[in-house]
């Protein structure tokens, strides 16, 4: 695989265990087949919004995925099960940077504080423009989104556009309630 794709959502279908020990991910119930599309080094995001966290796909066979590491996801953890998730061509160096490694989502207030990496299609920009979104990515492609709260209780929304972009495709559908295709 090139250094990154433009599929937003490779394959999703069904749910998935993780067992971090072994680094391997296998369908949760009966069989779920990898072999759709997925490639080494795309990127398994697990749980709705990355609950638990992303690995980079260093193995696939018809059941099973193999992880390069778990230092992406959130601390503690030895397995996952039955869990959501997605696998996108998104760029595995954003997965590395500190922000966004094994995202927290949490509120303060009325806000939801989360950092994440998304596939932003132009029509998902265009629409977050026009409904004056506080989520406004610079430009269309893979951008990091992180909000949070600052010191003097103000609502706030950094993005960094790690690689622009026209042609994301194949959308998740896990991040509608960020960006909204209408």
């Amino acid at each position: 695989m090139a250094l990154w794709g433009n599929q937003e959502s490779v394959y999703s279908d069904g749910t998935i265990n993780v067992n971090l020990e072994d680094g391997e991910i296998t369908g949760a119930l009966g069989v779920v087949t990898f072999t759709a599309g997925v490639e080494t080094g795309d990127v398994v995001t697990v749980g709705t919004g990355a609950t638990y966290g992303y690995a980079v796909v260093t193995g696939v066979t018809s059941t099973t995925l193999s992880i390069a590491s778990t230092a992406g996801f959130v601390s503690g953890l030895s397995t996952v099960s039955g869990s959501t998730y997605n696998i996108s061509e998104e760029p595995i160096y954003a997965t590395s940077e500190g922000v966004y490694v094994a995202p927290e989502v949490k509120t303060s207030g009325d806000a939801t504080i989360f950092a994440a990496v998304v596939g932003v299609s132009t029509l998902e920009q265009e629409v977050a423009r026009d409904a004056g979104s506080k989520l406004r990515p610079a430009h269309a492609g893979w951008v990091g989104i992180l909000t949070y709260v600052d010191g003097d209780g103000n609502y706030r929304v950094k993005s960094e556009v790690f690689v622009a972009g026209s042609s994301i495709t194949g959308d998740d559908d896990g991040d509608d309630a960020l960006f909204p295709e209408s």
